[in-house]
């Protein structure tokens, strides 16, 4: 041998699995090949287990091996997944703008027919919700949608819905892993990759289109979400070089908005995302070009009333609004959640329209602010608090048919109007949005002053977050930060008794799940949690500040502001040791 590894005479065979892989991934193969007489060390990291399968499916960075998400590891999975399905199962396909998305979306179609299912896809790139959706309408047995949603360009991943358009909880994803599992160490490396799963059946149905039916439908079911006329209202919109551009714009025009102004360098999708390298709408500067653009059409005599932001698979809602001292602000999930609730329970509980049949249902993640148990009170709605996640907050929905589902929210921009989607929808949270923004306009407010008028009446519910990353830790200094976090049990936190611990893996009001809640002396609250899709430790933090008289809103958010800040240095001290 020579080259980089002629003096390397140690390396020798490779493992059966290792090898046998490389010969069945035509695409790495020459970059496997490589790294077997060069670096094993590498080739063994890429192999040293395989992508978890939870109930959030697969994310992780492309590339080759069982770590990785490539087409191997999509066809392995779907082969699994049409095990664990009924024989003949109807499958759903959706993917989104993202570097080999259409790709792995034509090899679960393919896998899916091979193992005798039925296969339709959306073959277009489009919005996670309109994927969401079709399971129900396509009556399918499962869903699947090939997004990272916002996440860097050099991921994807695999996320997964069920018969009741709600991603899979515990024990489903076990099982379906277990299926994984098996298949992939049945892998022939001989056979074509359309053969490699099962040759399809005589019977078999090529996989049938439905983009133009999927996608219309999910724009007359955002468009029905709506409850009023008020329609004037001028909106500046970013994609965030994701797939919800086009699909909002028709959305709008359907329901008889104006049409949005659009920050151009970010509308079309685009899946390097040149000005936004991590695409999330909370991420700091995420806005930036969205206030450039607003001033330029300000200079131009064009005037905005509100921004609207999605992430690229437009599953999340992010809101920027006049501060009214001259200069923009993103509002936190928390504020737009509050707001929406409001929105919706002035209306589906006002005496013309009804909450319709049953209790009229708020769900939230149980770390989303408890502003919203203070509004459902006051409107005579239920309040449920789940897990993070929406295959937990839209799960009332399947639970209590026998009541009204109103609105889901988590904090981190996600929120579900009606039941209809049942999971983050940022198209129609995007609609209602700019109906609440015309609707103050005639009322002769602004979106802020109504959210002033709500911590006026019901008191200021603040929070913040405190991220501790750990991504460049080995992996037993990961599981010692997780373990130090689950376990903090302070007497005091900055100067605030600890009047109450709940460890949440005792599932005491709420399934098991990692995480610490820290109630302190004063009302304010701590939750610690590791994050379940990135290496990272969160603390949500929330205060709370009475409500008081007109204009009292500015000294409340002062006061929240010192306290959170207090609460942070601490917080943050105590999770990094």
């Amino acid at each position: 041998m020579t080259g980089p590894g002629a003096d390397r005479p140690d390396l020798g065979p490779l493992p059966e699995a290792v090898a046998r892989w490389i010969a069945a991934d035509p695409e790495y193969r020459e970059q496997l090949s490589a790294l077997a007489e060069t670096d094993r060390d590498a080739l063994d990291r890429l192999f040293d287990g395989r992508i978890a399968f939870g109930t959030a499916g697969l994310r992780a960075e492309m590339g080759p091996g069982p770590r990785r998400m490539n087409r191997l590891v999509v066809q392995q999975t779907t082969a699994g997944l049409m095990d664990w399905l009924p024989l003949g199962a109807k499958v759903v396909i959706g993917y989104d703008a993202r570097h080999n998305s259409r790709r792995f979306a034509s090899d679960v179609a393919d896998v899916v027919v091979a193992r005798g299912g039925t296969a339709e896809l959306i073959d277009r790139p489009a919005p996670t919700p309109v994927l969401a959706l079709a399971v129900l309408d396509r009556s399918a047995d499962a869903g699947v949608m090939i997004t990272a949603s916002h996440n860097p360009a050099a991921d994807n991943g695999y996320k997964l819905y069920l018969d009741d358009g709600i991603q899979l909880v515990t024990p489903a994803d076990a099982e379906i892993a277990a299926a994984i599992d098996r298949v992939a160490g049945l892998m022939d490396p001989d056979l074509e990759p359309s053969h490699r799963w099962g040759a399809p059946p005589a019977d078999a149905r090529p996989p049938v289109d439905i983009s133009a039916e999927a996608i219309e439908r999910h724009r007359a079911v955002s468009v029905a979400t709506l409850y009023t006329d008020h329609r004037d209202v001028a909106v500046l919109y970013t994609a965030m070089h994701g797939v919800g551009g086009e699909h909002l714009l028709a959305c709008f025009e359907a329901a008889g908005f104006p049409c949005p102004a659009v920050v151009d360098e970010q509308f079309q999708p685009d899946p390097d995302f040149p000005t936004a390298p991590f695409p999330n709408p909370e991420e700091p500067g995420a806005f930036d070009l969205a206030y450039a653009t607003v001033e330029r059409l300000g200079s131009a005599g064009r005037s905005i009333d509100i921004i609207l932001a999605n992430d690229p698979d437009a599953d999340r809602l992010a809101v920027g609004v006049a501060d009214g001292n001259g200069a923009w602000r993103r509002l936190s999930g928390d504020e737009v959640g509050a707001l929406l609730i409001d929105h919706v329970l002035r209306h589906r509980l006002s005496p013309d329209q009804g909450p319709g049949a049953g209790t009229p249902l708020l769900a939230s993640s149980i770390v989303s602010s408890r502003f919203v148990d203070r509004l459902a009170k006051a409107a005579g709605a239920e309040s449920i608090r789940t897990l993070t996640g929406f295959k937990w907050v839209a799960r009332p929905i399947v639970d209590r048919p026998e009541d009204t589902y109103l609105l889901g929210y988590e904090e981190a921009l996600g929120y579900c109007i009606g039941d209809r989607v049942r999971d983050k929808d940022g198209i129609s949270a995007a609609l209602v949005m700019a109906e609440l923004a015309a609707e103050c306009k005639v009322e002769g407010t602004t979106v802020l002053g109504r959210l002033d008028g709500l911590i006026e009446r019901h008191g200021l519910f603040a929070t913040s977050q405190v991220t501790v990353g750990i991504a460049g830790l080995d992996d037993a200094g990961r599981a010692a930060a997780k373990e130090r976090a689950v376990n903090l049990d302070p007497a005091e936190v900055a100067g605030i008794e600890v009047a109450g611990r709940e460890d949440l893996s005792k599932g005491e009001r709420l399934p098991p799940t990692s995480g610490v809640v820290l109630d302190l002396a004063d009302g304010s609250r701590v939750i610690v949690r590791p994050s379940g899709t990135e290496p990272k430790i969160k603390a949500y933090l929330e205060v709370i500040e009475p409500g008081g008289p007109a204009g009292y809103a500015k000294e409340a958010r002062r006061k929240a502001e010192l306290r959170l800040g207090e609460l942070a240095k601490e917080v943050e001290t105590l999770l990094v040791g």
